[in-house]
């Protein structure tokens, strides 16, 4: 028995090694072409991918200094980046980052923070302007390469990523607004950076390479670009919400993997904790920090903080300086706002005009600092004190306005804006008034006999006839009133705006004290520069003559935006329409080919994805299929960036420019590509060619035909039938 059954397996040994003999050649054949197909697929790669950055460089850095003169928005971001230099510190509604780096690059290039960017088509005459531009149009540049980069990495598809890269290559609008010293570049790319950054990580993560040192340094690579695009614009916090959505659904994957331990999700949680919540705050705390360090010197926006954080800067009022500490009958006092972003106590010699009150001197509130910010106080029954007398909780005063002579004064008026408070005004001749210019003292949470001090003391001023408080409503007065917030006296005593505190104290008969010990630290700085930036942010009014839009406008190109008004050199800002429109015809069929998709698979008539752990798999065989599905997740993925850019706009109150849609025409642009892919992935192979060579040709000779745009038009404009591009005004909005 056992020689049989030793010659039994001698026999099946045998066949088994004759049966592997024949079939090892297949395998290695299998291998090899697989090996092949990779090493095609990364020459192709490498060759459409060095084919996207030499395009690039060629189509952005061309004529990238002309014209030579301020170009729109330049007047203003090349003056911060001049204030960087000079350590000037300025108001502005956004996180420092952008103009940081503006200033940085000029500075590295030979700038000297001396040209005043005045206004639009002053020329630089000789200013080292060239380093901002190249900066910025460098960053923009930078857009195309990670879009292809990002689509890859999300469908593994070569023709997905050349046409997403080439939906932004050829695109003129984006071609315009990344040359020039604004802060959309950096915003951009550091949002293009992040998405990137979120593909690589998820696909590393697909691969079960996750805790590999590429992974943590694409980690640490994605939170550190979320930090970067937040600190440049309040806006950023959109692909924070995409990028965490995102996050949320690979560690929603990581969980359902029953393969992987419990301890494998946590592990993954805690890391994706630190790299994209913890580092983003200490970078984004970090860039505040260096923005206060940096601007150490009064400037322009000073007036828009508290006086404690004016004290910090040199050359302020309130830098290292003596005053008294106490208020006294006599003093030449400023009166600022105590709310966030209040403004100074305000007068000048013009009244209130016919039908707007009584027509006697506007009282404002304003930001800057200047002489008609001072008011004499003087005690409501005579105009002199001769003895040091101070002033204490509940006293009765007159406020003299030091230039002109009257006193602060309220009567039963409706107030020039808010009709529901009532008028302030100045009054009188040489100090002399009437009962009507008496207010009582009140610190808030004072106690009879208590003393007004300076910077320290949160005041109130209470109308005695009239019972009511001086407060600032902080609307903006028309022309007569040169844009300046309004003052009035409301009868809600209650209101948060009517707390002022006294700043500038100027009184001989008192000792002074240093003021330097009540400077606030970094971290009242901070959140005190946040609270300003967002109310100033939503305050934003278009200026007379600006060319402002609405969110509805965006997608359909309806209007674009002059960036030189030079005759002869004109740039317009308006997208190629080509690509702008082709990108709605490819967001619809998402939505009908997703949905047919989705309804299908749930009535069970066509294979669906399926996610196992970190990958996702077809429970068909085919290989169609799964591409199909991943085409469409990475779809999903970018109609939802697309989304999460456009939709919040039409929330704001502020005003809105058609600059504000570029984020979001980064994700629609990724998205016509896939969508481009995956529809023509249906048709026979010689049919699929054709069209992606048709569609390709038409991007090109769509940015041939309004290249001008972009690079700088002359003669009459397309309104004019000899124009030579009046036969491209294809809608009578567009005024190129």
């Amino acid at each position: 028995m056992a020689s049989v059954t030793n010659a039994k397996e001698r026999s099946g040994s045998k066949q088994a090694a004759e049966q592997n003999v024949e079939t090892k050649p297949i395998k290695q054949k299998v291998q090899a072409d697989e090996l092949g197909d990779k090493r095609e697929v990364k020459n192709s790669w490498w060759l459409l991918f060095g084919a996207i950055l030499l395009l690039t460089a060629g189509t952005r850095f061309y004529k990238v200094t002309v014209p030579d003169h301020v170009c729109w928005d330049e007047t203003h971001f090349g003056k911060m980046g001049s204030w960087y230099i000079n350590r000037t510190f300025f108001f502005d509604v956004h996180p420092p980052l952008g103009k940081m780096l503006i200033g940085l690059s000029g500075y590295l290039t030979g700038y000297d923070g001396t040209y005043p960017f005045d206004k639009p088509g002053d020329k630089y005459n000789g200013t080292h302007y060239e380093g901002m531009r190249i900066f910025c149009t460098a960053l923009g540049a930078a857009i195309v390469p990670m879009s292809f980069h990002t689509v890859w990495d999300m469908t593994g598809s070569l023709t997905a990523s050349t046409f997403a890269a080439a939906y932004i290559l050829f695109d003129i609008g984006m071609l315009i607004l990344n040359r020039y010293i604004l802060l959309d570049p950096p915003l951009i790319f550091f949002m293009t950076a992040s998405v990137m950054g979120m593909a690589r990580v998820s696909r590393l993560t697909r691969e079960a390479n996750s805790f590999s040192p590429s992974w943590w340094s694409w980690l640490a690579f994605t939170g550190s670009m979320l930090a970067c695009t937040i600190s440049v614009k309040f806006v950023g916090l959109f692909v924070v919400l995409l990028v965490g959505l995102h996050t949320a659904s690979d560690l929603w994957d990581v969980l359902g993997d029953l393969t992987l331990p419990i301890s494998h999700t946590v592990r993954q949680l805690i890391a994706r904790a630190l790299t994209l919540i913890v580092l983003p705050v200490i970078l984004y705390t970090s860039f505040f920090y260096i923005h206060l360090m940096v601007l150490n010197r009064s400037g322009s926006g000073d007036g828009f903080y508290s006086s404690g954080f004016q004290s910090n800067l040199i050359g302020n009022s309130l830098y290292n300086v003596s005053m008294p500490r106490q208020v006294a009958y006599g003093a030449v006092v400023t009166l600022k706002n105590h709310k966030t972003g209040g403004g100074y106590l305000h007068s000048h010699n013009h009244l209130y005009p016919k039908g707007y009150g009584a027509r006697q001197q506007q009282v404002t509130t304003y930001s800057h600092k200047d002489d008609n910010n001072k008011w004499l106080i003087k005690p409501y029954d005579k105009q002199t004190v001769d003895n040091v007398t101070l002033i204490k909780h509940g006293d009765l005063v007159r406020l003299e306005h030091a230039q002109t002579k009257r006193n602060l004064h309220s009567h039963r008026e409706q107030g020039p804006v808010t009709k529901k408070h009532l008028q302030v005004t100045c009054y009188g001749e040489d100090g002399q008034g009437d009962t009507n210019d008496v207010w009582v003292v009140q610190i808030i949470g004072g106690k009879p006999g208590q003393v007004v001090e300076t910077v320290t003391s949160r005041l109130t001023l209470y109308h005695y006839i009239e019972r009511c408080v001086l407060t600032t409503t902080s609307k903006q007065l028309p022309k007569w009133g040169f844009e300046q917030q309004e003052v009035t006296c409301n009868p809600n005593i209650r209101d948060k705006a009517a707390q002022w505190n006294v700043e500038d104290n100027q009184f001989d008969k008192l000792p002074s004290v240093n003021f330097q010990v009540y400077a606030p630290g970094f971290i009242s700085r901070f959140f005190e520069s946040h609270a300003v930036m967002l109310q100033g942010n939503a305050g934003l009014k278009p200026k007379d003559g600006e060319v402002t839009s609405r969110p509805w406008q965006w997608p359909i190109n309806y209007r674009g935006q002059f960036f030189s008004g030079d005759p002869d050199h004109r740039v317009y800002l308006l997208g190629n329409p080509i690509i702008w429109w082709s990108n709605l015809v490819f967001l619809a069929l998402f939505l009908i080919i997703f949905g047919v998709e989705i309804i299908r698979y749930q009535r069970n008539s066509a294979p669906g994805p399926v996610t196992t752990g970190t990958t996702t798999r077809d429970p068909s065989p085919h290989t169609e299929d799964a591409n199909k599905w991943q085409l469409l997740r990475a779809s999903l993925w970018l109609f939802g960036g697309w989304l999460i850019h456009y939709l919040p706009f039409y929330a704001m109150g502020r005003v809105l420019y058609f600059h504000h849609y570029f984020p979001a025409l980064v994700f629609n642009s990724m998205l016509a590509g896939v969508m481009l892919d995956y529809i023509t992935g249906r048709l026979p192979g010689w049919l699929r060619h054709a069209c992606l060579g048709t569609a390709m040709a038409g991007l090109v000779y769509s940015f041939v035909l309004f290249a001008p745009l972009a690079y700088g038009l002359s003669g009459p404009f397309s309104h004019d039938p000899k124009s030579t591009m009046a036969s491209l005004k294809w809608m009578s909005s567009w005024e190129f």
